[in-house]
C-alpha cells in the first residue's frame, strides 16, 4: 500500500528537485507559545501561522543547549557544544570563540558552490578570526553578540558600565556604535530582501539570527504600540512581518520553490524580568534550563512542492540535525569531524513515519537530562535549581513527555527499569564525548 509519504515524494516536480536554496530564520529567546499557530491568545503571528499551514510545524524539536552561544555553536556545526569548548556565554571582553577547527554548514554548502550570508547576532567570538566570514559566509551584516552588552540601559535589562558601545557590523569591519535598536528588524529585513535578491541564479544560504525578542526590547515605530501582549509582542510581531518579507521576496523572485524555509528559536523565553519576557506555554521553565520550556523551541518549515504541506509532525528533532540535513538535500559533503545530528530531511518534507531519537542535554559542562522515545530521565539542572533544594546527588527525575510535556509528575519509582537504561546512557555519553578546550 502506497503511503502518504510515498506519495507525495514521488509526485515531487521536476522543478523541486533542482539544487535548492536554504534560508534560516532563528529567534532569540523565544519561547514555545509565543506565536499564534503554537497557541498564543493575543500575539498575532499571520505570516508565522501562514508557514505552519503550508509547510510543518514540529512538536518536539530542540535547541542543543538553554542559551545563546552554545545553542549557536550546536546549530552551525552539529555538534554539541561541549565539543567545540564554547559552552558558556561570549561577552565583549571575550578572547574565545568559535575554533578553526570547527566545520559549519556555512563551509559545507560553500564548499559545494553555495553563496552563504548571515545576517544579524553571531555571539560566536567578535574576534576577526572568530568572525562569519572567517567561519564560511561570504557577507555578515549584524552585532556580534547579545544586545544587552552595551554601556546605556534600555527597557527591561540594564547595560553593563564596563562594556564597550554596541558595534553594527559590516563583514569584518563597524560601520556604527550604538545603532538604534528600534530599527535593527527593518534594518535587517532589508538587508536579508537586498541578498535574496542578488543570489538569483546560483543556490544560496541565508543565515538570518534577529536580535530579538532578547531584552532589552525594542520594536520600530511602526509597530510600538500595536500588539495587546504589549512591549514584547510588538517586537513579535514585527519578526513576524520580517517572515512576512522574506516569503513575498523569494516569490517575486521566482525562488520560492527552490528555497526550504525555517524558522525557530536559540533557546526559550527568559523568564528572568517577566514583564518583558516570553512565554513556553505548557512547558516547564525557560532559558537557562534544561526543563523543556529552556529548550523545546518553535520549528517550522515551509517549501511549496517540496515540504508536505498543513502538518503537524511529533518527530524529535535538534538544531544538531540541521548540518547533516541540509548537506543531505544539497548533495554535499558533510564534514569528517563526529557528528551529533542526523539527517532528517525526509521527516522534515513528508509524512515519513516518526524516527525514536536520543538527545542529551547539556547545560554549560554539566550533562543534565536524556531524552530517548517519550522518557526523559533529568538531573541536577542548574545551580538555581541547587538553591531550590535540589542537589545533584538526589536521585534522578523520569518524565514521560508524551503523557506530560509539563514535567509535573515523576514516575522514576513505577519505572526502574528505564531510569536505570537512561542513566547508563547519560554515562556512557559523558564517558566517550571529546570536550574541546573552553572558548571563554
Amino acid at each position: 500500500m502506497r503511503t502518504a509519504a510515498g506519495a507525495w515524494s514521488a509526485g515531487l516536480s521536476h522543478a523541486a528537485r533542482r539544487r535548492q536554496n536554504f534560508v534560516l530564520i532563528y529567534a532569540d529567546d523565544l519561547g514555545y507559545g509565543d506565536l499564534g499557530c503554537y497557541g498564543h491568545p493575543t500575539i498575532r503571528t499571520p505570516n508565522l501561522d501562514r508557514m505552519a499551514a503550508e509547510g510543518a510545524k514540529f512538536t518536539q524539536w530542540y535547541s542543543a543547549a538553554p542559551v545563546c552561544t552554545p545553542s549557536r555553536a550546536a546549530l552551525l556545526t552539529g555538534r554539541y557544544a561541549v565539543r567545540s569548548g564554547l559552552t558558556r556565554v561570549l561577552f565583549p571582553d571575550s578572547t574565545g570563540g568559535i575554533p578553526a577547527g570547527e566545520t559549519t554548514v556555512a563551509e559545507v554548502l560553500k564548499g559545494a558552490g553555495y553563496q552563504t550570508a548571515a545576517i544579524g547576532k553571531w555571539h560566536l567570538g567578535h574576534l576577526p578570526q572568530y568572525l562569519p566570514t572567517r567561519h564560511g559566509f561570504d557577507s555578515y551584516y549584524g552585532i556580534p553578540y547579545s544586545n544587552d552588552m552595551h554601556p546605556r540601559e534600555g527597557p527591561g535589562s540594564p547595560g553593563n558600565p564596563k562594556h564597550p558601545p554596541l558595534p553594527l557590523m559590516r563583514d569584518e569591519n563597524v560601520i556604527e556604535s550604538e545603532p538604534d535598536q528600534s530599527m535593527l528588524t527593518p534594518r535587517y529585513t532589508e538587508e536579508a530582501v537586498r541578498r535574496i535578491r542578488a543570489f538569483r541564479g546560483r543556490p544560496f544560504f541565508l543565515y538570518y539570527a534577529h536580535t530579538f525578542p532578547h531584552v532589552p526590547l525594542y520594536a520600530s515605530p511602526r509597530f510600538r504600540g500595536r500588539s495587546a501582549r504589549g512591549l514584547y509582542g510588538d517586537v513579535v510581531e514585527e519578526i513576524d512581518w520580517s517572515v512576512g518579507e522574506i516569503l513575498r521576496t523569494l516569490a517575486e523572485t521566482g525562488q520560492e520553490k527552490h528555497t526550504l524555509v525555517l524558522f525557530t528559536s536559540d533557546n526559550g523565553p527568559w523568564l528572568q524580568r517577566r514583564v518583558h519576557a516570553g512565554s513556553a506555554g505548557l512547558l516547564r521553565e525557560g532559558k537557562a534550563t534544561t526543563w523543556e520550556g529552556g529548550v523545546r523551541v518553535p520549528f517550522l518549515a515551509r517549501q511549496p512542492g517540496r515540504v508536505m504541506p498543513r502538518r503537524t509532525s511529533a518527530q524529535t528533532g535538534s538544531m544538531l540535525d540541521i548540518l547533516p540535513t541540509f548537506a543531505a538535500m544539497a548533495g554535499a559533503s558533510p564534514p569528517s569531524a563526529a557528528l551529533d545530528g542526523e539527517d532528517l530531511s525526509r521527516e522534515l518534507c513528508t509524512e515519513a513515519p516518526a524516527r525514536e531519537r536520543t538527545l542529551f542535554y547539556w547545560n554549560a559542562e554539566q550533562l543534565c537530562a536524556v531524552r530517548q522515545g517519550p522518557w526523559k530521565l533529568h538531573r541536577i539542572s542548574n545551580t538555581a535549581e541547587q538553591a531550590s533544594g535540589r542537589t545533584k546527588h538526589d536521585p534522578p527525575l523520569l518524565f514521560h513527555l508524551d503523557h506530560d510535556p509539563s514535567e509535573k509528575y515523576d514516575v522514576a519509582a513505577e519505572h526502574p527499569d528505564v531510569v536505570q537504561r537512561l542513566a547508563a546512557l547519560m554515562d556512557e555519553h559523558e564517558a566517550k564525548i571529546e570536550r574541546g578546550p573552553a572558548q571563554r
